[in-house]
């Protein structure tokens, strides 16, 4: 097969995986097939198989292979994944290198916490600015961040592309300038407050971060082994 034939077959091959409807379930499982696969590079290892991510993950073997087929399956059998090949299509799913440009609303503590994390650079994240009302915030730099006044947020918008909002700001307030944002082009939102937003027109993409929702699984869990340890034998 020729150089020109592959490309059409892998093009092809790529429209219809495009067209693959993946359960949300599949999708959240990506980021840790990505930190797993991260840290097996860590570690030059090249190869991997379906049988030993299964052990790394605590996700069977087979969860793992019909997973990743959702994609094209990037497997071969009696080999197993290359780890390079298998990191740099996951990567690719999850928009790692598709220079996605955000800016953080809210320069509380939990705006300066996620700003100063290397998160947002290690998945191809671009912070542009940070924005906020409270006056002794506006000018400061939070690695590097400016904190600009709310006032500016409408022109910087125009003036620069910006992909994603990170909002951190209080709840009362979250929808009204979501929407804002909305009409300014932004088109996806990582809402850290404890209010799930609906945007009107339905188009943005919105993923609710309940960090309290998590903390009480854990506590569910832990309350759950202490009845269990004081059960009689």
């Amino acid at each position: 097969m020729s150089t020109e034939q592959k490309k059409r077959v892998a093009g092809k091959h790529a429209q219809e995986v495009d067209k693959i409807e993946v359960s949300g379930a599949v999708i959240r499982r990506l980021p840790r097939y990505f930190r797993y696969l991260r840290e097996l590079l860590r570690q030059d290892k090249m190869r991997v198989s379906s049988a030993e991510l299964s052990r790394m993950m605590g996700v069977t073997a087979s969860q793992i292979r019909q997973d990743l087929n959702c994609f094209g399956g990037f497997g071969q059998q009696g080999y197993g994944y290359n780890v390079p090949y298998l990191y740099s299509k996951i990567c690719e799913l999850l928009g790692v290198d598709s220079d996605v440009r955000a800016i953080v609303i809210g320069a509380g503590d939990l705006g300066r916490a996620l700003v100063r994390s290397p998160m947002f650079e290690k998945r191809g994240i671009q912070v542009l600015a940070m924005f906020d009302i409270a006056p002794e915030q506006i000018g400061r730099e939070i690695a590097g961040v400016k904190v600009r006044s709310m006032n500016e947020l409408a022109a910087y918008c125009k003036k620069h592309q910006v992909d994603m909002a990170v909002l951190t700001l209080p709840k009362e307030s979250v929808e009204e300038v979501a929407e804002q944002l909305s009409g300014y082009g932004v088109q996806a939102f990582w809402n850290f407050t404890s209010k799930e937003i609906k945007l009107g027109d339905g188009n943005a993409i919105i993923e609710n971060v309940h960090l309290g929702d998590s903390l009480m699984v854990l506590n569910y869990r832990l309350a759950r082994r202490r009845a269990e340890e004081k059960e009689p034998n």
